[in-house]
């Protein structure tokens, strides 16, 4: 059993000192399917939940989106996306995943590569339940995120840290995060509550530079 990386992680689903040391370093490139937005007005209000430096955000802009909120946990990360789009409007999560509104106000919330940073079942869930709480009735949730890899280098990580974990697939990485790959059995039931509508998997590059399989799932509202 190995020890936890840098002394970052008290709480592995919370990591914000780790991201915070990392916010002016990585880079983020799980892809903005465009097809999967075309029946959503330019002005519908799009949330980007842990938005980090504001990438896909950007891009949501460049195509059109005006009413784009993005949101992190990370101070740093948020404080490098108002650097890097002055016009947007960022805000911090002081008490996450709860979102400071009691009512549904978004037409879509874009999640990529969030649920990978938060290895817990029940914290996965809590996440899952209060976004579906925040969309309007018949709104979009967008999910970007990693599979189970099947890779040697992967499935040795996985082995070695299944029971400090107590699950399979979370791992920690070489600069001290705590990260998760997901079976698609597990993401069918984290994901019970919504209705599926377009599932895709992709080619990702991670944020240390490996190159992954991912998966967008695109779902709806009940």
């Amino acid at each position: 059993m190995r020890p936890r990386s840098h002394g970052y992680l008290s709480d592995p689903n919370s990591q914000i000192p780790y991201w915070d040391a990392a916010a002016a370093t990585k880079t983020f490139t799980h892809p903005l399917h465009l097809p999967w937005l075309r029946g959503i007005s330019r002005h519908a209000a799009i949330l980007d939940y842990g938005c980090g430096y504001g990438r896909t955000m950007a891009e949501l802009e460049r195509h059109g989106f005006t009413n784009l909120t993005g949101a992190d946990t990370s101070p740093e990360m948020i404080r490098r996306a108002q650097h890097l789009h002055p016009t947007r409007h960022f805000t911090t999560l002081d008490t996450s995943p709860t979102w400071p509104t009691p009512h549904a106000e978004f037409d879509a919330i874009l999640l990529f590569a969030v649920l990978t940073c938060i290895p817990g079942d029940e914290s996965q869930r809590r996440l899952i339940a209060e976004l579906n709480r925040i969309l309007k009735p018949g709104g979009f949730l967008y999910i970007s995120d990693f599979l189970l890899q099947d890779d040697g280098r992967n499935r040795d990580r996985y082995d070695n840290y299944a029971a400090l974990y107590d699950s399979y697939g979370v791992f920690e990485t070489d600069d001290g995060a705590v990260c998760r790959h997901h079976s698609r059995e597990w993401l069918t039931t984290l994901l019970a509550g919504f209705e599926t509508i377009s599932t895709r998997t992709i080619p990702v590059t991670t944020m240390n530079g490996n190159e992954s399989l991912g998966i967008q799932i695109l779902l709806e509202a009940r």
